[in-house]
């Protein structure tokens, strides 16, 4: 019963906040262990192929099935009509972002299989259920489809064209959303008056998401109860349950939804897509479990993409090089259908993030959310806050080399100073904490700033040109809504967490356990993770928006308190004291002035198995608690890189790489380093490599990575981690969001670098991604002119 109080201590020291704990979840996922949705398997299932439009753009005419339904092994085959009779909903954006006029933007409502025309290449019109993955295959590639093909637009900028063609009747010019925010006339007042005006464009190149797991699907039918259960990858069950019931016009109780392991994200897997409705309809309908696996190569297709918008932007500075204002307007490709979050990122989050850390008084955003025939476009890591800290950060450097001014002095006149705070942004955000001169003062220490000369005349003796370039950035973290953060004591001594957001690699059980075993004493190792099941996960927001320690990280450390509260009345009655003699310490509880202690878990151990407690004594220690809500938090940071090109190649190698973050509070330093990493080497994948193609028909040309360029481990540097903690005052941990700040940081400073490596050389910046033929290119216009 009794627990060294120095024990307890010596365990939270180890293993407490601010610990770089190695991820618990690892070792199971090393060992092959995990279990992703693809792992799960039913006995008697069958499998579910899809049939896909070959066209972007056209009239369904008719589908023939009859070859296809008398193929080997089919069980059945359905079309959109078939789910429309089933009562199936359609889907649309639950968002509303408000057009300039104040009037709501235009949905799409989008079926599981189309029904009238099909809107981009990879649409579903119908699927296979067979006995074999196999058939089901070779099933689906036998179904004959009458599309009547229209015309189609695939880039933004000619979605709202006169004439172009329309997706829908009812969304004229293809506009869905024109956003606008600012005060337009003291924004043309402002940049009447400047000294000068610094102007853009630019390109922020669409990505195909490629998580390392593929989307799949295991659908079950339960008769007895009317209950669908469901295997889908995910990033919140909780919020999926509600989904899918929503489309499947069920009530939530009927919807179980399961999700173990998932294999990345990065904001696209909360949707629900159209194979999970068909998998579920199929598994009602035959009575038989149903499963379906994605492939690479559909994947493609099949998922939604993230970013491609197009901006042109201008900065508006006086004579010192004070910002007086800044102004985008552009369009944002939506795709073929909204999807949950498509609209909201190139048009609230962009304005949110234009701001940054900079005293800029005036903002302007205009942005048409156009429709094309492509594959739509959702989240992807960051979901508007590497976009609008890329636009500004572009603007500044540029804005420095016109001016004549360092491009490090030009931000610090502009820096919000620590004795601003709280500070009123032009956004409409009010930041909390920030030092943000130091933080740019220390990235510029850390990658030897001043030393720059001699890399510079090194690279040159070789052959290559070398470039430098400045990222600072500052996120608006999505505001953590009620967040479920239960508490329960298991007869083994172990510790169960849960709720409702979910890991898919940030390490969560990690930094839950770390936040719980530092309030409670409790053993690091006996603390266990319940994100999993939608029976279990009552509630919650789900993963996204940087903010699961804010959210799940808060609900813990409250719901703690309250464990510590019924501890202490426990402890009273098992040491047979009075309530007030009871002392908290480093895990324990006991009498003042002795040295009579009991830890937490023997008091749970103790509940559970008495046979009877006087009144006020509580029977468990198990908390179920909801944490309400909590402001934005908002991780800022600078991140310095160095680029060299080849000038016989265009080949652009990151050959140095230092970030200086401030995180807040950091629970794990190690797993904060590992998502720095993460997001440095996909941000640098979009600047250099990733590049979607598609063909004026509405053809997908980067289908596959063989046209498809990824970051490798050769392509990424050694990126420097150093930590600059200012602690957020808006949540008790002091905590900021960090999981997306690496593409923040990444696509401004390697960016910034190329330009300065090209401008030296008087080759004109260019857009993402800057893939070597495309810069080779740029070199040889420049030479040539």
């Amino acid at each position: 019963m009794n627990v060294p109080i120095d024990s307890a201590h010596l365990a939270t020291m180890k293993f407490g906040v601010g610990q770089s704990v190695p991820r618990a979840e690892d070792p199971a996922l090393i060992r092959g262990e995990g279990c992703y949705t693809d792992d799960v398997s039913v006995a008697g299932q069958v499998y579910l192929s899809m049939v896909r439009s070959p066209h972007a753009h056209g009239v369904i005419r008719g589908i023939d099935v009859s070859v296809a339904r008398s193929m080997p092994g089919v069980l059945a085959i359905y079309t959109g009509r078939d789910l429309l009779a089933a009562g199936y909903k359609p889907q649309t954006c639950r968002l509303t972002v408000n057009n300039a006029d104040g009037t709501p933007m235009r949905k799409t409502y989008r079926h599981a299989l189309a029904t009238d025309k099909v809107r981009f290449v990879g649409d579903p019109v119908a699927c296979v259920v067979a006995r074999s993955d196999h058939e089901a295959l070779d099933a689906a590639e036998a179904v004959l489809l009458d599309i009547e093909v229209l015309d189609c637009v695939v880039e933004s900028r000619d979605a709202a064209a006169p004439g172009a063609p329309l997706l829908y009747d009812d969304v004229p010019d293809n506009i869905s959303v024109d956003f606008r925010s600012g005060d337009a006339a003291k924004v043309a007042e402002a940049f009447e008056r400047a000294a000068h005006v610094t102007r853009l464009h630019l390109f922020n190149n669409r990505i195909v998401v490629n998580p390392m797991e593929v989307r799949a699907v295991v659908a079950q039918y339960e008769p007895e109860s009317q209950r669908f259960v469901m295997h889908i990858p995910t990033q919140g069950v909780s919020g999926s349950r509600a989904a899918v019931a929503d489309v499947l016009n069920v009530p939530p109780e009927k919807v179980r939804i399961l999700a173990k392991n998932v294999g990345g994200s990065f904001g696209m897997k909360p949707a629900i897509f159209p194979e999970y409705i068909c998998a579920a309809h199929a598994a009602r309908d035959l009575g038989l479990p149903v499963k379906w696996n994605d492939t690479r190569s559909d994947s493609f297709v099949s998922d939604h993409h993230g970013r491609d918008h197009e901006f042109s932007l201008a900065l508006a500075l006086d004579a010192d090089g004070h910002f007086l204002a800044v102004r985008a307007d552009g369009t944002a490709n939506l795709g073929a259908y909204l999807t949950g979050f498509g609209p909201l990122i190139p048009t609230v989050n962009v304005s949110k993030h234009l701001a940054s850390c900079y005293r800029t008084p005036l903002i302007e955003v205009h942005t048409r959310g156009v429709l094309t025939n492509t594959v739509p476009t959702t989240a992807y890591r960051g979901a508007g806050r590497p976009e609008g800290n890329y636009y500004l950060e572009r603007l500044i450097d540029t804005a420095a080399r016109e001016m004549g001014i360092d491009a490090a002095e030009l931000r610090r006149r502009n820096h919000i100073a620590p004795e601003q705070m709280p500070y009123k942004a032009a956004s409409g955000a009010t930041y909390d904490s920030g030092e943000f001169a130091a933080v740019l003062q220390e990235a510029l220490d850390a990658a030897d700033w001043d030393g720059f000369d001699a890399r510079l005349a090194d690279s040159a003796a070789r052959g290559l040109w070398r470039g430098r370039g400045i990222g600072q950035f500052l996120e608006v973290t999505a505001p953590p809504s009620k967040e479920l953060g239960a508490i329960r004591f298991d007869p083994d001594g172990g510790v169960t967490l849960t709720t409702g957001t979910h890991d898919h690699g940030q390490g969560h059980l990690t930094s839950f356990a770390q936040i719980v075993s530092e309030r409670l004493g409790v053993p690091f190792e006996a603390v266990r993770l319940m994100q999993t099941d939608s029976d279990a996960v009552t509630g919650g927001g789900g993963t996204g928006g940087s903010k699961s320690l804010m959210a799940s990280g808060t609900a813990f450390y409250e719901a703690s308190d309250l464990v510590i509260e019924k501890a202490r009345r426990a402890a009273a009655h098992l040491l047979e004291a009075a309530e007030s003699d009871i002392e908290f310490t480093a895990g324990a509880f006991a009498i003042a002035g002795t040295d009579r202690t009991i830890g937490v878990i023997d008091i749970a151990r103790r509940l559970a198995n008495a046979e009877a407690l006087p009144e006020g004594v509580p029977e468990t220690l198990d908390v179920s608690h909801v944490h309400e809500s909590s402001p934005s938090t908002f991780p800022n940071g600078c991140h310095i890189a160095e680029v060299k090109i080849d000038p016989e190649t265009g080949h652009v190698a990151v050959v140095k790489y230092t970030s200086v973050n401030d995180f807040g509070t950091l629970v794990n330093p190690l797993i904060v380093a590992g998502q720095i990493q993460g997001g440095v080497v996909q941000g640098i994948g979009q600047c250099l490599m990733e590049r979607t193609v598609y063909t004026p028909d509405g053809q997908l040309a980067s289908g596959s990575f063989v046209d498809y360029a990824m970051p490798r481990a050769e392509d990424a540097p050694e990126v420097h981690f150093i930590s600059h903690p200012v602690p957020a005052r808006t949540n008790p941990l002091g905590v900021k969001g960090c999981g997306e700040a690496g593409c923040a940081g990444s696509m401004t400073s390697v960016m910034n670098a190329l330009a300065d490596a090209l401008a030296r050389h008087g080759v004109p910046a260019m857009d993402m991604p800057a893939t070597p033929s495309l810069v080779f290119a740029a070199i040889r216009a420049a030479r040539a002119s």
